[in-house]
């Protein structure tokens, strides 16, 4: 990663030297310090309900409207990072997250910190986004390794999230979950500033053209309705016969096809519709949503099905997600550095088989010379090893196809990543919370979620094949 000359810009023609070991490592901390702070709060959730003597509906909301804001923002700040520039975003990006961080830590009442943290979102929203095309667009032929390595920064982040939680309730206060992203928030500006080549300059043309406020206003409303329908769908038990599921649910319908309609129709769209849609970016967009977000979501329900159903307790439980995360971690970086070799289909294939054979095992009963919380923990690696193989791949598969919209690219597969999480996650907890047997009922989620995987194997044929450096 030290050769600067075989790198190229965005515009085309050589880009200008670059210190890539400190700019990857700025990149990373940023998607480590979004990745802690999806999990560090959770586990601060307690004591910032009894710290602004807020009830726990309100309090869960101090995460759900983070989810939103993240969702929401998610394709705008793609859109903003290709038209004002990489390192602009990405600054901008960073200097939000950490003032709203700083705010949230002051917060007085439950109120402000829900308002605050969907502030803080929408500044998390730009990093991934942002960096990718920073990389696509200084890394030359070695950028393909260097974004398969941010998927292994996302379980490194939820690892130690819950550890910094911890220490920081015990020993300090709940607001410090969000004053430690101050320093680090300005330590990454510092090193953008200094080590992140300028933006190209804009071109006249460009800059007339203004922004598709239309396009990014109905996205917008299509995916808080859609995220507002789901939400609801899990607070109701499943049931679909409700307004607030149905009115939000056809509104999210609704703004969609006229999302649709409308970058089929302008000049300058705010995403052009080959890359949700296209051939080969709609298959990759699926892939996305399927193997990686239904993987997301049911591995964040294992605590609560290792407990339901077997009795572990709490720490064992969580100690399941680590245990995932580890595998993920490892897997992630031995499949970057094959890539070449591997292309993209065949460690897609391989890692969805072993995602839905890893499920269908969580779903029967432990074998019987083990105990369960062993069984359970053989499993969930056995996932991870799934996840890690289907990470490289999928991250690298839709980018290779256009790098000149790479932080759009970057954008879409977080958000198609999102919904499939949460929709996952949102079934499952209507099916449990309308049933007498939480645990056997999680059981039949995860052999229902397998067998999905195994029938949606045939959408990975229509994923663009390379094999070497793009």
């Amino acid at each position: 990663m030290n050769d600067p000359g075989s790198a190229t810009a965005a515009g085309g023609g050589a880009a200008p030297p670059i210190n890539r070991p400190v700019v990857f490592a700025t990149a990373s901390l940023a998607l480590l310090m979004a990745s802690i702070d999806s999990t560090i709060v959770a586990t601060a959730l307690h004591a910032l309900q009894n710290g602004l003597d807020a009830p726990i509906n309100l309090a869960g909301w101090t995460l759900t409207a983070y989810s939103f804001g993240f969702v929401l923002m998610l394709p705008v700040s793609g859109k903003l990072s290709e038209r004002l520039g990489r390192r602009r975003v990405f600054v901008a990006s960073v200097a939000v997250f950490t003032l709203a961080s700083l705010l949230c830590g002051m917060a007085t009442n439950i109120y402000a910190l829900i308002a605050l943290r969907v502030l803080q979102a929408a500044g998390g929203a730009g990093f991934t986004p942002s960096v990718t095309g920073i990389i696509v667009d200084y890394f030359g032929d070695v950028r393909d390794r260097a974004v398969s390595l941010f998927g292994s920064i996302f379980p490194i982040g939820a690892l130690i999230g819950p550890v910094f939680g911890g220490l920081f309730v015990t020993y300090w206060s709940w607001r410090g979950v969000f004053f430690v992203n101050v320093p680090i928030g300005l330590l990454l500006i510092a090193l953008a500033m200094r080590y992140i080549p300028r933006d190209p300059p804009r071109k006249p043309a460009a800059a007339r053209q203004p922004l598709d406020l239309a396009g990014m206003g109905l996205l917008g409303t299509g995916v808080l309705a859609a995220m507002m329908a789901i939400n609801d769908l899990a607070d109701s038990a499943g049931n679909p016969w409700t307004l607030a599921f149905f009115v939000p649910l056809v509104l999210a319908l609704l703004a969609s096809l006229l999302f649709l309609r409308h970058i089929r129709r302008v000049a300058e769209p705010f995403i052009a519709p080959h890359l949700i849609y296209g051939n080969g970016f709609g298959a990759v967009n699926l892939v996305n949503a399927v193997f990686g977000g239904v993987t997301i979501g049911a591995g964040a329900l294992l605590p609560l099905y290792a407990t339901n159903r077997y009795g572990v307790d709490a720490l064992a439980a969580g100690s399941l997600l680590a245990v995932k995360g580890f595998a993920s971690i490892v897997i992630t970086l031995l499949a970057a550095l094959a890539i070449r070799r591997t292309g993209y289909r065949l460690p897609i294939y391989a890692g969805s088989l072993v995602i839905a054979l890893g499920l269908a095992m969580l779903a029967a009963h432990p074998v019987a010379a083990l105990d369960p919380y062993a069984w359970l923990a053989g499993v969930v690696f056995f996932i991870g090893v799934g996840s890690g193989l289907i990470n490289p791949a999928s991250r690298n598969a839709g980018l290779q196809l256009a790098p000149e919209h790479s932080s759009t690219l970057a954008a879409l597969r977080t958000m198609f990543l999102q919904f499939g999480s949460i929709l996952t996650v949102s079934i499952s907890t209507a099916v449990l919370a309308a049933t007498s047997n939480p645990g056997i009922s999680q059981a039949w989620v995860y052999a229902v979620a397998a067998l999905f995987l195994l029938v949606a194997l045939p959408l990975i044929a229509r994923v663009p094949e390379h094999h070497g450096a793009w």
